[in-house]
């Protein structure tokens, strides 16, 4: 078996078994690498010498889970509850069955949807909003009965469909530096082809991934304890005016500051500094809050860099490459099995990296080449080297897509990685991207 799709299968399978994602990570690496051949003080020295790569990204949510710890402390997750509460008019809000319950939980998905999307265009953040906006509104979820893995698939799709789709911040990255770059070096003349017609199919398969998650999947009701919540959120913190104001100005601070000068470190430390100045945060209560925060998204920076190291042991194995060669030669001249057998691979390689940026420049070198001999148009291989690198992003436990929400679902440890948020992602997502970019590559 290829080394690649073992230490995936590994990999998932621990994960699945609720072994700790650092772990399954750990022996997913070691085990692809000795099984391609590496030794084990080789798989050993690719795995560490990869690990910087995730550290800048697990600071970063170190430093902005003490920020999202003083956001609490400034009492706006007591201010959001006593809103939602008197928006569906009734303190106890258990009843989700109401018209007024149901217009706050729609209200609460579609804010989360606008922002997330807009995290990768207008406003181009990231994944950097989800540890600061959505841990102050897990009470009013709570009290809403909202089931999280909703809100996951929400999360997810607004980082995930906006950069495969638009060709604007992280999209012109993705569509126009990667895709459209990347394909055009491989022999195809992109001049006048439309990136937004080559993903408009995949992205209706996202879309459509999206609806079933919200009208058939998670519209039931699903219970936390708010007691959980309450220590962790401080729902009961006292606010004013000024205390709601410093929250507002500190976390808009952050996001200028991040934009300016391209770091979450930065901006989430100078909105933690605002609320020292202010006297939100004491000064003799800072030291300890940091700490707290840091403490709360550990388990996300662990992750992040035991998936960088995972990573560098694939790419050392050199079965990448073999995985996409492989895939090839067992194609022959079936269009439609070579469009399926291009979309499984891709998923495969990004599952493991977690990065579809990154997947895009491993396949495109064989795939554009071998579409235009089974005679696809350049239409259908921009839709075809697209959806393949953006599958996986979605379902995989290394890819910030799920990271992300994750590490604002679970602050108060009532919402599982891999079950929560990496198995609805994956179904919800990955299978009509799948089917959607598969019908893209045949009838385009």
């Amino acid at each position: 078996m290829n080394a690649v799709v073992a230490a995936v299968i590994i990999m998932l399978a621990l994960s699945l078994c609720r072994i700790h994602v650092v772990v399954a990570l750990i022996i997913g690496a070691l085990a692809g690498g000795l099984i391609s051949g590496l030794s084990l003080e080789a798989t050993i020295e690719a795995f560490n010498g990869g690990l910087g790569g995730g550290a800048t990204v697990a600071l970063s949510y170190a430093t902005l889970g003490a920020f999202a710890v003083a956001i609490g402390k400034s009492g706006l997750a007591h201010a959001l509850a006593d809103k939602a509460l008197a928006l569906v008019g009734n303190r106890q809000a258990g009843d989700t069955s109401s018209a007024a319950n149901r217009g706050v939980r729609f209200l609460i998905i579609g804010l989360l949807l606008l922002i997330a999307m807009s995290s990768q265009n207008i406003l181009p953040i990231h994944i950097a909003f989800i540890p600061l906006i959505v841990p102050p509104l897990l009470y009013v979820m709570a009290k809403l009965k909202l089931d999280r893995r909703l809100v996951a698939c929400v999360l997810t799709f607004g980082l995930i469909t906006p950069y495969m789709f638009l060709p604007v911040g992280f999209g012109g990255i993705y569509l126009n530096e990667i895709l459209m770059a990347n394909v055009g070096q491989n022999g195809i003349d992109t001049e006048g082809l439309s990136v937004i017609s080559a993903m408009a199919l995949p992205a209706l398969g996202m879309l459509v991934g999206l609806l079933v998650a919200v009208f058939f999947s998670y519209r039931g009701q699903r219970d936390y304890e708010l007691e959980r919540i309450e220590q962790t959120e401080r729902v009961n913190t006292p606010y004013s005016t000024r205390t709601l104001l410093m929250a507002l100005v500190a976390i808009v601070a952050a996001f200028v500051v991040q934009l300016w000068l391209g770091s979450m470190i930065l901006g989430a430390l100078t909105g933690f500094i605002l609320f020292n100045l202010s006297g939100v945060v004491k000064w003799k209560e800072s030291d300890d809050l940091f700490t707290e925060g840091m403490k709360m998204l550990a388990m996300i920076g662990f992750i992040m860099i035991a998936a960088s190291g995972f990573a560098e042991v694939m790419r050392e194995t050199g079965e990448i490459s073999a995985l996409v060669e492989g895939s090839v030669a067992a194609i022959g001249d079936n269009r439609a099995l070579a469009a399926l057998l291009m979309l499984v691979v891709g998923l495969m390689i990004t599952m493991g990296i977690g990065s579809s940026f990154s997947t895009i420049p491993i396949i495109a070198a064989l795939y554009v080449p071998l579409a235009m001999e089974l005679g696809f148009s350049p239409l259908a291989i921009l839709a075809l080297v697209g959806t393949a690198g953006a599958l996986g992003d979605a379902g995989s436990p290394a890819s910030d897509s799920t990271l992300g929400p994750t590490a604002g679902l679970n602050v108060d440890g009532q919402h599982n990685h891999i079950w929560d948020t990496v198995v609805p992602t994956f179904l919800h997502y990955n299978l009509p991207l799948l089917a959607f970019g598969w019908l893209a590559a045949m009838v385009l």
